[in-house]
């Protein structure tokens, strides 16, 4: 690896949201590669949540999940605005060259990582990065995160801020990446506001087209060796989860927040 080296790595369960920004990101950085990882089962997902949080509460956040599915022709159209008006692309570029993997903790994926020699690694909607893979890696990881750090980490944090009526803080964060759950050093932050037709379906995709920009700034730091991280700009620390159903149909009916 020279000083020259622009190298762009991204790690990514894949899905539209990434997508976009990855779209976005290979028009900026043509030294661009994916490494794809199997998404994480259900049912893997509802039984880690249960052992944390109990069975009652885990399949209420998986019902809300499936619930705000039940919508999903006007999430759609809200959706395709959203990538509209920001001038992005849903479907991954068949331009950008992908390697696919099992997990992104594999020692397979580690290996091919260093193979690689990126400058930076960039995670987005991806399972949490084993303290063993970081150690192993050989140049900073950042990641972009759908929320404002520290006050919402984890899931849904654009949607906690609406309906803790901290709409100021409707946001997202580029962060260094730690063996926490986005607790890494702030790297940049972006406030957005959503429409009256966005709803947790909707939340996480306009927080990702809409900072395009903070991620590019991070990933342009590292390539120049420039990363500047900065403190925690609002609230204590909390990890946030999807809404039970019963909260989400509360806070929908009472305060319009879906």
């Amino acid at each position: 690896m020279t000083e020259f080296n622009k190298r762009l790595l991204v790690m990514t369960a894949g899905g539209v949201n990434p997508n976009v920004m990855i779209n976005a990101l290979s028009a900026q950085f043509p030294d661009i590669h994916v490494f794809l990882e199997e998404p994480e089962g259900k049912l893997a997902i509802l039984k880690r949540r249960a052992r944390r949080l109990g069975w009652i509460v885990a399949l209420g956040q998986m019902a809300t999940m499936i619930a705000s599915r039940l919508g999903k022709r006007v999430a759609a159209r809200r959706s395709g605005e959203i990538i509209a008006e920001h001038g992005l692309v849903a479907d991954l570029s068949p331009d950008i060259p992908v390697t696919r993997f099992t997990s992104l903790n594999d020692e397979e994926c580690r290996k091919a990582a260093n193979m690689l020699e990126p400058a930076v690694i960039f995670t987005i909607s991806c399972r949490l990065l084993t303290a063993e893979t970081l150690r192993s890696l050989r140049c900073p990881v950042i990641n972009f995160h759908a929320g404002i750090n520290p006050a919402y980490r984890g899931q849904m944090g654009g949607y906690w801020a609406l309906v803790e009526k901290d709409r100021g803080n409707f946001g997202a964060t580029v962060h260094l990446v730690d063996k926490g759950v986005d607790t890494g050093a702030t790297l940049y932050e972006k406030r957005l506001k959503p429409s009256s037709s966005d709803t947790i379906a909707t939340y996480p995709l306009l927080l990702t087209a809409g900072s395009v920009d903070i991620a590019i700034s991070a990933i342009e730091d590292a390539f120049s060796g420039s990363l500047s991280p900065q403190p925690p700009s609002h609230g204590r620390s909390v990890l946030r989860f999807p809404p039970t159903i019963w909260t989400w149909l509360w806070n929908g009916l009472t305060k319009r927040i879906w």
